[in-house]
């Protein structure tokens, strides 16, 4: 009966910190709850980076009844000093007796530092409750602080016979407007959308999350161009505020060129090249070097190609509309060498299916 109560209000917790979906970033999703005598007495969760954490916001609103009761928290409360105080200090004050805590803190440096310190100043500490969803919400979030990486989700949009356009490269529209509505949702829930130099020249496309007005925040936009083949007038340069676009090139690329982009407040990285082509790990790095820690690939075929063969990609989201294309000359969205055997195919794991009109979704891990 405990164990089902515990699991009750820290789904709570999750559900609360993902709100904050999309604008906490670098920093974690966190939800808290005061709970006492088995009555919520308070909750927050944590909004955006360098504001008051979740724990911090729960026991502002309790207040002194906070003493006694339990506090749940789907991420190990934090115990070091960064743009706030450590926020088991404020637990240890309060006089709260139990924590029942989702995840240990994936940051080696202050993994079960929090926990420790709670328990040294004997408060309760139960943790490991809904592990797997509390993990899941911040799987972006682990990966940039424990690989220095962002986390790379690839989009397709297909037909039913696999094909991301016709044989004379028409793209517009494979799937429904259903579909197309939530991959801007989808954009708008990461740091930065990332397009290969063909569909940025091809499709000439925004990047932006233009059916969710109401969003903060509008994903960065990243073209990976090794030559530099880019119209400097393209629709993805125009307004551009500074960091808010971001071209990755190589040495084979036009000074002028560069220099043309970086007056129209164009953020241009410059990194070593492998098989002339942008070295994506090393991309990858600096991009995490500047706090962009998930990014959704949406194409083209190429550029996700190099994803899956560097092994880079951490989740797919695939659309199937169910239209026939055909033609042998019509792209699919892996192409390079393929699998000799289908026992050595990639592997969709812990898939997840939706249906959005009359197409579906199905998004799993690789």
């Amino acid at each position: 009966m405990l164990d089902r109560m515990y699991e009750y209000y820290m789904n709570k917790a999750i559900q609360l910190a993902g709100k904050a979906k999309g604008s906490t970033h670098p920093n974690p999703m966190v939800g808290s709850l005061i709970v006492k005598n088995n009555k919520l007495i308070a909750s927050g969760y944590h909004k955006k980076a360098g504001g008051p954490h979740a724990e911090v916001i729960a026991l502002g609103k309790a207040g002194n009844t906070a003493k006694g009761a339990t506090l749940f928290v789907n991420l190990e409360p934090c115990s070091t000093f960064g743009k706030t105080p450590p926020c088991v200090d404020e637990i240890i004050k309060s006089g709260i007796k139990k924590v029942v805590v989702g995840i240990e803190d994936p940051n080696p440096i202050h993994e079960f530092k929090g926990i420790n310190k709670l328990r040294k100043h004997h408060i309760e500490v139960i943790l490991g409750v809904l592990r797997e969803q509390a993990r899941k919400l911040n799987e972006d979030f682990a990966k940039f602080i424990t690989k220095n990486e962002p986390f790379i989700t690839i989009k397709v949009a297909q037909s039913l016979d696999g094909k991301i356009a016709s044989r004379t490269g028409d793209s517009k529209w494979v799937t429904s407007f259903t579909a197309r509505r939530y991959a801007h949702k989808l954009r708008s829930l990461h740091d930065a959308v990332l397009v290969g130099a063909n569909t940025a020249i091809k499709d000439n496309p925004q990047l932006n999350c233009r059916f969710y007005k109401s969003f903060i925040k509008q994903p960065r936009k990243i073209i990976v161009d090794s030559k530099l083949r880019i119209s400097e007038n393209a629709r993805v340069f125009k307004g551009a505020k500074r960091d808010s676009v971001i071209v990755a090139t190589t040495q084979y690329a036009p000074k002028s060129k560069i220099n043309k982009l970086k007056k129209k407040n164009i953020t241009v990285i410059i990194t070593k090249s492998k098989d002339k082509l942008v070295d994506l790990r090393v991309l990858l790095r600096k991009l995490a070097n500047r706090d962009i820690i998930s990014i959704l690939v949406e194409g083209g075929s190429g550029i996700i190609t190099s994803f899956i063969e560097e092994k880079l990609v951490d989740k797919m989201i695939i659309f199937i509309a169910p239209k026939i294309i055909g033609g042998c000359d019509a792209l699919t969205f892996y192409e390079g060498k393929g699998s000799r055997n289908i026992k050595d195919a990639l592997l969709l794991k812990n898939t997840v299916y939706k249906n959005l009109g009359n197409d579906l979704a199905i998004e799993g891990y690789i």
